[in-house]
């Protein structure tokens, strides 16, 4: 009998649809978890068999609470949600921007990992991985790199946000190491979401999606506290 489960933020459109999408075709029940009731609800019929709905806003500690307490064991957290509300400079984003960006990309992921950890620990194999960006690389984005010009210093929000997820990914897997996690982070590459007006020109979703679903089904023996591009190879930090 398979009653692995999973938990995929974000999950109602784009990645985190497609992530929902294979995993539920690896046999796990999917908690398909959406801010919008209407729209998580369409995703899970488009999912079909193994998608629930799990009403879940990662800004709202009061509705965190009340979905982690519908999940008694979870085998693998997803944590996909994020916004990027502008690709200004630093200079030119208000601060603001910056709060609000860090609310979804960095203390969503805090609030909604640290409300599910005690279902993650009734897992015998848990598995966390964080939805991250390749522009949150620090080495990248100030040294050549196969996906996209260094220099710009664009989307400072949203690319700053990425670079803390990063930090966390690696302080949650060192401090999390002796039950059996594994955590990780993945860079999806440019994808055709609707992230910002530049995503709308990207590649497939689903194809990143694939990169997702293999930190999420990882051996016992694979990597944790990593950074990984869709198609597994290391990205720096």
């Amino acid at each position: 009998m398979n009653d692995r489960t999973a938990l995929v933020t974000g999950a109602n459109k784009g990645i985190g649809k497609d992530i929902a999408r294979l995993l539920a075709a690896e046999g796990f029940t999917v908690y398909v978890g959406s801010r919008d009731p209407g729209r998580g609800q369409r995703a899970v019929e488009e999912i079909g068999a193994g998608a629930r709905l799990l009403v879940l806003d990662v800004t709202d500690p009061d509705g965190i609470a009340q979905a982690a307490a519908q999940v008694d064991r979870l085998d693998v957290l997803v944590n996909n949600v994020g916004i990027a509300p502008s690709l200004a400079p630093p200079a030119d984003t208000p601060v603001e921007e910056f709060r609000r960006t860090y609310e979804t990309n960095v203390f969503g992921v805090v609030a909604v990992t640290n409300a599910f950890l005690p279902a993650l620990r009734r897992s015998p194999h848990p598995r966390i991985v964080n939805i991250s960006s390749g522009t949150g690389s620090l080495t990248w984005s100030t040294n050549p790199n196969p996906q996209f010009t260094p220099g710009s210093g664009g989307g400072a929000a949203y690319r700053s946000s990425k670079a803390a997820l990063n930090a966390l990914t690696v302080f949650y897997a060192q401090t999390l190491d002796e039950g059996g996690f594994k955590v990780n982070a993945l860079a999806p590459g440019l994808r055709a979401t609707d992230l910002n007006a530049r995503a709308a020109a990207g590649g497939d979703p689903a194809e990143a999606a694939q990169g997702a679903l293999r930190l999420a089904l990882l051996p016992d023996d694979g990597p944790t506290g990593g950074f990984f591009s869709w198609d597994g190879t290391p990205v720096p930090w």
